[in-house]
């Protein structure tokens, strides 16, 4: 789909254009900011005037860089972007090589104001944005010649901005400080960050000397690789949803059977401490979640993910006591299903099943629970409808090897 704006009137920027990756599912698209695709000239002119810039300074030349779900290689007098509508964006880049090698991506989240003028600098020692900050003599410089400089910004890619929105509705500022982790400039990395430890003798326990290092290595060369960690700064901070099994003093077994396969508890903590009790919170994350794994292609937001999904599926009480929440999350869910390829579902269904057996469990706590919401129950079966037709998924069988032991008392 073509998604650029006629901007002759606007400036036009020098852009390569490259095909999609095909490692990781991704809704990416890689428009032609040459093309004539229209926009209301109204719009245009109303986002030119109120819509916020980005100038990213210094970058390569065949850079790929990217806003939402679109991006783009870059070309000599790329500065940045204008015209992009004030809300939650996720901006991300990758450094490529003389050899057309793509380095791994980096993103970040930021909440773009109306008319705010944001600038952010490449760091070439290190292939990346750099974490100096500009000084505010230099943004207000730009700030003051934005019009000059209009021919070296592209246009934010206005017809895919609907898209945008549905994926991200209930992010929020909250969300955003809640979840991107705390190194510099938030970044979001789609590979580990990772630093080495110092060598650990195994006997000792103490840092081992020079050495004993090196008669260790002469017996078993794998010694002399570094132990690594994570950086705990790089770490997207998700909400721990490690499953441990509920238990309550004096409940028979059958009780501890129904704790743990209706998952309200979990729930219910997850917004009572996590979200500081804001239920919608709890879809931002599953937003957050998806977008860093389609577009920022971090595969530990995949998983985080699953597991979201996987608890807001297996709810019995809080289906009752949250009805507006699991409504939100039928819609959520229908969106973000339409932005994955129809190949990666085969895959889940061939490995996991994850999907068509989560869901399932979710439309029969719907339909045989009772007293459940009429609107919900409603939205659930047009839901389950859709992506039997959409995907020819069977919602008929029952759960196999994966349900829940049931405990006899």
């Amino acid at each position: 789909m073509d998604t650029d704006y006629d901007s002759s009137h606007l400036g036009q920027v020098n852009f390569y254009s490259k095909k999609r990756g095909q490692c990781l599912p991704t809704a990416e698209e890689k428009p032609d900011l040459h093309s004539s695709a229209s926009v209301d000239p109204d719009i245009a002119r109303q986002l030119f005037e109120e819509g916020a810039f980005l100038f990213f300074l210094d970058v390569p030349e065949k850079t790929e860089f990217g806003i939402d779900t679109t991006s783009w290689n870059v070309g000599e007098k790329f500065k940045g972007l204008k015209m992009i509508p004030p809300g939650i964006h996720f901006v991300y880049y990758s450094a490529v090589s003389k050899d057309d090698v793509t380095s791994p991506r980096t993103g970040f989240f930021h909440n773009f104001k109306s008319r705010e003028v944001l600038v952010k600098r490449w760091d070439h020692a290190h292939e990346g944005m750099s974490v100096e900050v500009v000084s505010a003599e230099e943004t207000e410089r730009l700030s003051l010649n934005v019009k000059n400089l209009d021919g070296y910004l592209g246009a934010y890619p206005y017809t895919s901005y609907k898209k945008w929105v549905s994926l991200t509705r209930w992010i929020t500022d909250d969300t955003v400080e809640r979840l991107s982790p705390l190194g510099p400039n938030r970044s979001v990395f789609s590979v580990q960050q990772l630093e080495s430890l110092p060598h650990i003798s195994s006997r000792a326990g103490t840092e081992a000397p020079p050495k004993k290092l090196k008669a260790e290595a002469r017996q078993n060369p794998l010694t002399d690789l570094p132990d690594m960690k994570v950086i705990e700064s790089t770490r997207i901070r998700f909400s721990d949803l490690s499953l441990r099994p509920v238990t309550t003093a004096g409940a028979v077994p059958s009780d501890i059977t129904r704790l743990n396969m209706d998952r309200s508890g979990a729930l219910e903590k997850l917004i009572s401490t996590d979200c500081t009790g804001v239920e919608s919170e709890a879809l931002a994350e599953i937003q957050f979640a998806f977008v860093c794994f389609l577009t920022g292609q971090v595969y530990d937001a995949f998983e985080q993910w699953k597991k979201l999904v996987a608890l807001l599926c297996s709810c019995e009480e809080s289906i009752h006591k949250r009805p507006q929440l699991f409504i939100d999350f039928i819609g959520l869910m229908f969106f973000q299903l339409r932005e994955v390829p129809r190949d990666f579902f085969v895959d889940i269904v061939s490995q996991e099943n994850f999907l068509t057996q989560t869901l399932q469990g979710f439309f029969s706590i719907v339909e045989n629970s009772p007293d459940v919401d009429e609107a919900l129950r409603s939205k659930a079966q047009k839901f389950k409808q859709h992506l039997q037709k959409q995907f020819s998924w069977d919602f008929s069988t029952e759960v196999g090897e994966d349900a829940p032991t049931i405990v006899e008392d």
